[in-house]
């Protein structure tokens, strides 16, 4: 008899955009629990058509990977007894974005450094073991390193058509 057990983790958003170039989203986890709606928005600054009326959607993704990752941390530290007090991560995340001529840009990722301090007096290897253990149950950090295909699709005629 196997001892592994599985559970999806599914949220469902729907964005909205307002003004030049601000999103509205209300969102919520359905899976493995249904849990109350958050609303969140993203504008962008000026150089690039918004208004700087909230943060910018790739703050987002940066506090989410960060966040993610300390929270597996902390939760990881329990079961494998490892001992923490807390924790603090700095990232440095980078891109770069290339245009050519009046195109538009395409954006290729250049580097994530995720620097950890962990408060605690376990040995750096207890220390490395937690570590491995966190990233591997990020779910950010598993998608960053098993890429899958985002899937669009266009809405035409009341019916969504795969575009990919």
């Amino acid at each position: 008899m196997s001892d592994i057990k599985t559970f999806n983790v599914t949220y469902e958003l729907r964005g909205h955009s307002v003004g030049k170039m601000r999103n509205e989203v209300i969102g919520r986890q359905i899976e493995p629990t249904i849990e109350p709606e958050f609303n969140m928005a993203s504008d962008e600054a000026g150089f690039h058509g918004g208004e700087g009326t909230a943060p910018l959607p790739l703050a987002y993704f940066c506090t989410g990977l960060v966040t993610c990752l300390m929270t597996q941390i902390r939760a990881f530290s329990k079961r494998l007894k490892i001992n923490i007090r807390g924790v603090d991560v700095t990232a440095i995340i980078r891109w770069q974005a290339k245009s050519k001529g009046r195109d538009p840009y395409e954006a290729s990722p250049l580097g994530f450094q995720l620097d950890v301090d962990m408060d605690s007096d376990a040995s750096f290897e207890e220390q490395s073991r937690l570590l491995e253990a966190a990233k591997k149950g990020c779910f950010i950090e598993a998608t960053l390193a098993n890429p899958i295909p985002v899937k669009h699709r266009i809405k035409s005629n009341g019916n969504f058509i795969g575009v990919d």
